[in-house]
């Protein structure tokens, strides 16, 4: 059924051929697909070579495999909502929840967690009834703090099935559980937290549980509460875990137009018929929205390292759910000469190089610039002026807390040539608007 893969995706610019269709096939014999998001991972590998087509990999997996056409400089969400198959997918979906207050945004998220779905590598499933009813409801917290960062990287292993509990039961022991906690959780199978097998939560593998706060992990959720007694969203706090998806709603607001000139050619017909046959080819400006962004991570101190996971992931999903170019690179506390392709940073990639690129792209530097003032050189220094002369819309996203900012001095010497902002999701919010606002 996929034999005329090849020729689809070669029309996107895409190198791809027989072997491309026998990989696939090897690895949904091997058990490597079993999703359309096992699909668009597994293919990325064997497809996407160059970080530039990505774009192009992502419009014609969409296109091959959701009969879902992106246009030139059109956004995913706006191609989602005039499809065929969302239309399809959207009325089944209000009619097995029986919704009534339809909000289009989230319906295309929904849509697109469905799309992106991957196999969990479950090694164990557990009995969410036994789970229960060895669990005591009346367990007090710790309060040992927040210990997120902690857990950001631990994969799931294994799944709890709360199938055999009514939605009755599973909302009462929540809220005596919620009475109970004091701090947030990762992990387990007791809290109402992040990553685990608890019925409460989210970003975990429980089955038929009830998803609080965040985004799901698997769409096996039985029920979504926003309710801000459970995940409440601090806009005004570095990213984490918890408001992760905040930060993704305030990028999502970057647009970049570019204009140019196309023939209109019933202009130039009816203005010509009226001229009495003199046809003069009569011009129309386009503009096309398209968006190109550049993302620079401090990946080598200590005080970078809690940050470096979630950041990845932010840009990932962005770079997942919107078919535009995004191309990431690595530093050690500054920018000198050359940064770096690969987290490890041993492929350098020379200023220059960066330089050279369309002048239109967006450029994210995240790092809380602080260094021995040594470190900040001249070379550093020229790379940063160069960069901001040719970049107009460049932003520096410091997750160092803003109250700390003026006690060091390489931060503040970086402030006055690129526009700092924090890493929260207002912070991104506001750096997004003012690149808006750049002309």
């Amino acid at each position: 059924m996929l034999e005329t893969l090849p020729e689809k995706f070669r029309s996107y610019g895409l190198t791809a051929d027989v072997r491309t269709l026998l990989l696939l096939q090897k690895s949904m014999k091997h058990g490597l697909v079993k999703t359309l998001g096992d699909i668009y991972n597994v293919l990325k590998g064997f497809v996407v070579k160059d970080p530039e087509m990505l774009g192009p990999y992502t419009r014609a997996y969409y296109d091959y495999f959701l009969n879902i056409d992106i246009q030139n400089g059109e956004r995913l969400e706006d191609a989602i909502l005039r499809s065929e198959t969302f239309r399809k997918w959207k009325e089944d979906h209000i009619e097995r929840h029986n919704l009534k207050d339809i909000d289009l945004e989230e319906l295309v998220n929904k849509f697109l967690d469905e799309v992106h779905l991957t196999s969990y590598d479950i090694k164990e499933i557990f009995s969410g009834k036994e789970l229960w009813d060895k669990d005591d409801p009346y367990l007090q917290d710790e309060d040992q703090g927040d210990n997120l960062e902690a857990n950001l990287e631990r994969r799931l292993d294994k799944m709890a099935d709360y199938s055999d509990l009514s939605l009755e039961e599973l909302m009462e022991r929540m809220e005596e559980i919620r009475k109970q906690q004091k701090s947030k959780h990762s992990g387990g199978s007791h809290w109402i937290g992040t990553g685990g097998i608890s019925p409460y939560g989210h970003g975990g593998a429980a089955k038929n549980g009830i998803r609080t706060g965040g985004s799901g992990g698997g769409r096996m959720a039985r029920k979504v509460i926003g309710d801000q007694n459970f995940f409440p969203v601090d806009m005004d706090r570095i990213i984490n875990d918890d408001n992760v998806d905040a930060a993704l709603a305030s990028l999502k607001g970057i647009v970049e137009e570019s204009a140019h000139e196309a023939l209109d050619v019933k202009k130039t017909i009816d203005v010509g018929l009226k001229r009495g046959g003199l046809f003069i080819p009569e011009l129309t400006r386009v503009q096309e929205k398209k968006l190109q962004v550049l993302l620079f991570i401090d990946n080598g101190g200590y005080s970078m390292s809690p940050y470096v996971y979630v950041i990845r992931e932010l840009f990932k999903k962005m770079k997942t759910r919107f078919s535009h170019d995004l191309e990431t690179y690595y530093f050690h506390n500054t920018i000198y000469d050359r940064v770096f392709s690969d987290p490890r940073r041993s492929k350098s990639v020379k200023i220059e190089t960066i330089l050279a690129k369309d002048p239109n792209y967006r450029v994210f530097i995240i790092g809380d610039a602080s260094m021995a003032p040594y470190e900040l050189n001249k070379m550093s220094l020229r790379s940063y002026r160069k960069m901001k002369k040719k970049f107009k819309k460049s932003v520096w996203l410091n997750p160092e807390p803003e109250k700390y900012w003026r006690h060091t001095y390489t931060l503040n010497v970086i402030k006055q040539m690129i526009d700092m902002y924090p890493l929260t999701p207002r912070g991104i919010e506001n750096a997004v608007r003012e690149m808006n606002r750049k002309k």
